[in-house]
């Protein structure tokens, strides 16, 4: 069979990794012979349309593939083409994201189809206790963290590993998770954060043997200032990591996207307690060039500007 592949995230900027199930999909189609390349209407146009063409979008926001498209089958999926708006949320449709087959889902990712060499991708650990109103994930993979694979299924030796991993510290197996982390000796990026209110004294100490060159917490909820800051303090003390390796989240803006008093409280607490703050806005992209969310997120996250103004009003000036 031939196989078409197309990732809408792909001219995506703000995407940063490859799309894992293509990858997936791609090793299988070519453990079972068919041939596998990137879709091209062109090529389909010349050489004859493809058997089966894959079409992937992780994010919401990226634009859907809008040429014509020659294949006896097309599959969509991902969840970009799951989330919708509904009376001023973004919802979750699963009958939009479709799982993969299990056999492909433990498929040693087709690294290839990128070109990617040094780096592997994957998933150990998917759902999250949390259910934030903001996350996904909760529809997505459940409210419990679970074992789903061994690191083997998606890492043969590169030198870096990024996790896609929604709340790592959560799943009941996390001392067999990251003593295979520590024993890969191998660079590793926990890219969705790590969650500081399931830390542990245990947990910081085998934390501190896996090679990372930082991790990232996440302080989304002012109410759980009591849990977070102590938590933060007992890792800092722990790891006696300074704040370059420490980096917390902050969801920031309210129902009418502005910035409120517990938002810059937070962003300041963080500097003051030696953590680098990172902000994040929640559905950034429908707000207008110049909004104030859009500010101070330019200048908490350029390390730059946040070292050389003290005060958001500093920066303002």
């Amino acid at each position: 069979m031939k196989i078409g592949m197309i990732d809408c995230d792909s001219k995506n900027q703000k995407h940063p990794f490859p799309n894992l199930p293509l990858m997936k999909l791609s090793a299988w189609h070519k453990a079972h012979g068919d041939s596998v390349e990137w879709y091209d209407p062109f090529l389909a146009m010349s050489y004859g349309e493809f058997d089966k063409v894959y079409v992937s979008k992780v994010f919401s926001f990226s634009p859907n593939y809008d040429r014509p498209i020659y294949a006896k089958e097309i599959q969509y999926g991902g969840s970009g083409f799951a989330i919708h708006m509904e009376n001023g949320r973004e919802v979750y449709d699963k009958s939009k994201d479709p799982s993969l087959p299990d056999e492909i889902e433990h498929q040693f990712p087709d690294y290839s189809l990128y070109g990617i060499t040094d780096t592997a991708y994957g998933f150990i650990t998917r759902g999250c206790p949390r259910g934030c109103s903001f996350c996904h994930v909760k529809n997505m993979q459940g409210l419990k963290s679970h074992r789903v694979a061994r690191l083997s299924e998606f890492w043969n030796g590169q030198k870096n590993i990024v996790l896609l991993d929604p709340n790592i510290t959560a799943c009941p197996e996390w001392r067999e998770v990251f003593q295979e982390l520590i024993d890969s000796k191998a660079w590793v990026d926990f890219s969705q954060g790590l969650d500081i209110r399931m830390m542990t004294e245990e947990k910081a100490e085998m934390l501190k043997q896996i090679k990372v060159k930082s991790v990232h917490f996440a302080w989304d909820r002012y109410e759980d200032k009591d849990i977070v800051l102590p938590k933060l303090q007992k890792f800092k003390d722990i790891s006696q990591w300074d704040r370059r390796k420490i980096i917390v989240y902050c969801l920031v803006g309210d129902r009418e996207r502005r910035i409120t008093p517990t938002d810059m409280e937070r962003i300041m607490t963080l500097r003051r307690v030696g953590a680098y703050p990172y902000v994040m806005i929640y559905d950034k992209e429908s707000l207008p060039r110049g909004h104030e969310l859009k500010k101070l997120q330019r200048w908490v996250n350029n390390r730059m500007l946040w070292e050389s103004n003290e005060t958001f009003e500093q920066y303002l000036l």
